[in-house]
């Protein structure tokens, strides 16, 4: 007698509004851009049964593209905006929010580092820090790993990143990680790269994977697995 199957979980709500908006062709990453929240928390709609703070704003933005013809992300998200409510406890008071962490040292020192599962994402984490680090007028720069066919540049070649002396930090699964910008040479503005992250939408990955093929460093079709950004005040800030 072949073995029963066991019938597959039944999703939640969020989960099954995400399918709508995904059969309407929007991605995890559109979705997530409209609740303002990562793309890992959509994903967990389906894994860990969460979204339940997002039903109200996701039926509205569903109700929006269907039958109002409202397509665009920025409306979306301010149309959810307004539908997000606070999770709250077994009593029925609102849940705690918790804290930010703090991004950057009030010396201006910042760093944040992402790996694959957030690069798949849009490594939407160090968005917050390249917006602070514009804010405060920061310089930053970053470090990228991907296969070393994905460089155009052998490694240590000076003009793949004139000015920093350091040894590629060569993986064995046939990876590298290169830095581009220190303090040394000034390292690029922050509130130049912000602007390049909110061109793509907020995608960090693809900001700095544009700015690298653009200065002829990587390969089009390369793809960065892990990405990190390091901010600072200039010495000369405020003088």
């Amino acid at each position: 007698m072949p073995p029963r199957r066991r019938p597959a979980p039944q999703r939640n709500e969020a989960a099954q509004l995400a399918d709508q908006l995904q059969a309407l062709g929007y991605t995890k990453r559109d979705i997530a851009r409209i609740i303002n929240r990562d793309a890992s928390l959509v994903s967990q709609f389906y894994t860990k049964n969460k979204g339940a703070a997002f039903v109200a704003a996701l039926r509205e933005v569903l109700t929006a593209v269907e039958t109002g013809g409202i397509t665009d992300l920025p409306a979306l998200t301010t149309l959810a905006a307004r539908h997000i409510t606070r999770r709250t406890t077994a009593s029925g008071a609102r849940a705690r929010v918790r804290a930010k962490a703090v991004l950057i040292t009030p010396t201006g020192t910042g760093t944040g580092r992402v790996g694959a599962q957030a690069i798949a994402s849009g490594s939407a984490r160090l968005r917050p820090l390249i917006a602070e680090a514009a804010r405060q007028h920061l310089r930053l720069a970053f470090t990228v790993r991907l296969g070393k066919s994905g460089y155009v540049h052998p490694s240590g070649s000076r003009t793949d990143s004139p000015g920093i002396r350091r040894d590629v930090i060569q993986r064995t699964d046939h990876t590298e990680e290169r830095s581009y910008g220190s303090a040394t040479t000034g390292g690029f503005d922050a509130a130049d790269f912000a602007r390049r992250v909110d061109a793509t939408g907020g995608d960090v990955t693809a900001a700095v994977h544009q700015w690298l093929v653009d200065s002829g460093r990587i390969h089009p079709e390369a793809h960065i697995t892990h990405l990190e950004v390091r901010t600072w005040r200039p010495r000369n800030a405020g003088r």
